[in-house]
């Protein structure tokens, strides 16, 4: 089969490989999408520790089943599914407290298992053990269900966030998960949704999506821009997607108080630290968290969402490219005048 393989960093190779063997407990699934993640742009430039190549990265993955281990249950071939990437082992102490996504010993598809650029991909036992390959809508196509796994983490990251009806809500970064906290806040009843983004061209990008008010942060203070939006309030809540740790800071100007703060987008690795204004937490009660990955059950939420039409999915992605010209689909998803990229096989 053919397989865009990462050899090294910085070298991904299209070309012949094995097709992948499957054991009683695996699933073989002939790969029809496969999204391009900002977590692959990573890994292809710097690493990743779940990644030794040479490995097949990808997992916003949907296609059909083309061969069904002799132990597997529920599943038949032709059985049009995506994989929930994260894969918990069900036995940890976070597992046993229903964490799937922090799971002690969590790992992943297309990180410790080959992923989704190749023309097959195999799917093993303790993915379909943790309940992660997911049945598609009828109604929606391969194309629009690669994209559930990230809608999947904005859905994990609001949920965590607590955005309800009537919340107003500030979205720190405007690129293709920036995008879809805005669909999702709108769904989850926000009545003002304010985007904050330095690229131009990400903010023209993004008003398509229906935000209340849209800030160039480049060009003008955010935090007033904020403060002055709501009459001095502060935003209920501020989602910082974005890998910016200046963004973090800026978070905890803007948010009100007993306001939520999400920190969704990882900092780099050389600089994860930032300056902590705990005053500001402390005086405002301000609520600070994390958010990382999804579950399969917030991964099923994605795909329900997609298929009944309450998120568009067609307004997220750019441009499909094939598996032969996968370095040029890299390119544009690193380009910011574009969002969702998505790789045909």
């Amino acid at each position: 089969m053919k397989a865009a393989v990462l050899e090294e960093l910085n070298k991904m190779v299209v070309k012949e490989v094995d097709m992948p063997e499957i054991g009683r407990g695996d699933i073989l699934v002939r790969i029809k999408a496969c999204a391009i993640c900002g977590s692959d742009i990573r890994t292809f430039h710097y690493g990743h520790k779940l990644v030794t190549p040479p490995r097949i990265i990808g997992h916003e993955m949907a296609g059909i089943i083309t061969r069904v281990g002799g132990e597997v249950n529920g599943f038949k071939e032709g059985d049009r599914v995506t994989v929930a990437t994260s894969v918990p082992c069900l036995t940890c102490d976070t597992c046993n407290r229903g964490y799937f996504n922090l799971c002690d010993n969590l790992t992943g598809v297309g990180f410790n298992y080959g992923g989704g650029f190749a023309e097959y991909s195999a799917i093993p036992e303790p993915v379909l053990k943790a309940n992660n390959l997911l049945k598609l809508p009828d109604n929606l196509s391969f194309e629009y269900a690669s994209i559930s796994e990230p809608l999947a983490c904005c859905i994990n990251g609001q949920e965590l966030s607590g955005v309800k009806n009537g919340d107003t809500v500030v979205i720190i970064g405007a690129g293709p998960i920036g995008c879809m906290n805005i669909a999702m806040a709108r769904v989850r009843g926000a009545n003002k949704i304010i985007v904050c983004q330095r690229s131009e061209a990400r903010l023209e990008l993004a008003k398509r999506f229906g935000a209340d008010h849209y800030v160039n942060s480049g060009q003008s203070d955010p935090i007033k821009e904020v403060l002055n939006i709501t009459n001095g309030r502060g935003a209920d809540v501020v989602i910082v997607a974005a890998p910016s740790g200046e963004a973090q800071e800026q978070a905890l100007h803007m948010a009100a108080k007993r306001g939520r703060v999400n920190l969704f987008g990882g900092l780099p690795r050389t600089k994860p630290t930032i300056t902590f204004d705990s005053n500001l937490v402390h005086y405002k009660e301000i609520f600070v968290h994390g958010a990382y990955g999804s579950t399969a059950g917030q991964h099923q939420e994605a795909l329900n969402l997609l298929s009944s039409g309450r998120i568009d999915a067609k307004s997220f992605i750019s441009g499909t490219v094939s598996l032969d010209n996968i370095l040029e689909g890299f390119k544009m998803a690193e380009d910011g005048k574009f969002l969702k990229i998505v790789v045909l096989p």
